[in-house]
């Protein structure tokens, strides 16, 4: 059916009412990342089998009524541990991320605004951190402490810190330059108030996108280390200690070892689609 141009206008101006315009690409990257929150949440009220029981005998089963995604090398139910590994997988990145994004940002526009020997100092330190490779800081922290859920946290938010810092405190600077903040420093405004009034309201946008693909990363992370066995140990498991507890199905073709890897590849690209459509909404919200 097709609309007629007042139908359209309507259309357009619901949307810019809340800011932005309905993108049905972005809607869908939203709904994707929606349902995994949701599943991270009340995944023990919807599995359908014990994470650890061992429930069906034949090892690397098929999808069936009974095993919606097969069964594991020990015939325990893949879909019960799919639903409860989104909570270790989304849980601890999401977390990771939160700390990272958080103190990168503070710390960024805190030595933007102060400048002197705390930019120097800051920006000297972080840039060190960051020259060591993530996924071998990650590996050599885990395997000399041991891996847990709080030292997985840790360790994700030191690797992404140093990112998160660099790309506010170049957003910062160029603000703090801007004559409206210079006013505002002539008033006699403390550095907090500078950083919270008018530095922060006009970095959010680009901010909230850094974390969206910062959150990806860490997902990537997290389950490179967990594939390598230094992640979530068991009988816990997040998405890549499944692919990697699983991969002697991969000749068989086994649903194992391949829906975890999709479920991997679903958050991932979802949140990358959402993050694709940020930039017009916030140019949108602009006009």
């Amino acid at each position: 059916m097709t609309m007629t141009s007042s139908e359209t206008t309507s259309v357009r101006i619901t949307g810019s009412r809340f800011g932005y315009r309905f993108n049905i690409v972005g809607m869908i990257g939203f709904s994707v990342i929606l349902f995994w929150a949701m599943v991270a949440i009340f995944a023990p009220l919807i599995i359908p089998y014990p994470v650890g029981e061992i429930v069906d005998f034949d090892y690397f089963g098929p999808v069936s009524a009974d095993f919606w995604l097969g069964s594991d090398y020990l015939g325990r139910d893949m879909f019960s541990r799919i639903l409860m590994g989104a909570r270790y997988t989304v849980g601890i990145s999401l977390a990771a991320v939160t700390i990272a994004c958080f103190s990168g940002v503070v710390l960024g526009m805190t030595a933007a605004v102060a400048g002197g020997w705390l930019d120097t100092v800051l920006s000297r330190f972080l840039d060190a951190l960051n020259s060591i490779p993530s996924k071998l800081f990650g590996l050599v922290v885990v395997a000399a402490v041991g891996s847990s859920i709080p030292v997985l946290i840790l360790t994700l938010s030191v690797i992404y810190i140093p990112g998160s810092y660099r790309f506010a405190r170049a957003l910062a600077v160029n603000i703090n330059a801007m004559d409206f903040v210079t006013v505002a420093r002539i008033r006699g405004e403390s550095t907090w108030y500078l950083i919270r009034s008018e530095i922060l309201p006009n970095i959010v946008g680009p901010v909230l996108a850094d974390l969206g693909i910062r959150f990806v990363f860490i997902v990537l992370l997290l389950s490179g280390l967990s594939f390598l066995g230094l992640g979530v140990q068991p009988p816990y498991a997040d998405w890549g200690a499944l692919v990697r507890e699983n991969i002697g199905g991969l000749p068989f073709g086994a649903p194992a070892v391949m829906a975890p890897s999709f479920a991997i590849a679903s958050l991932t690209i979802s949140v990358n689609l959402l993050i694709d459509n940020l930039p017009k909404k916030i140019r949108d919200r602009s006009e």
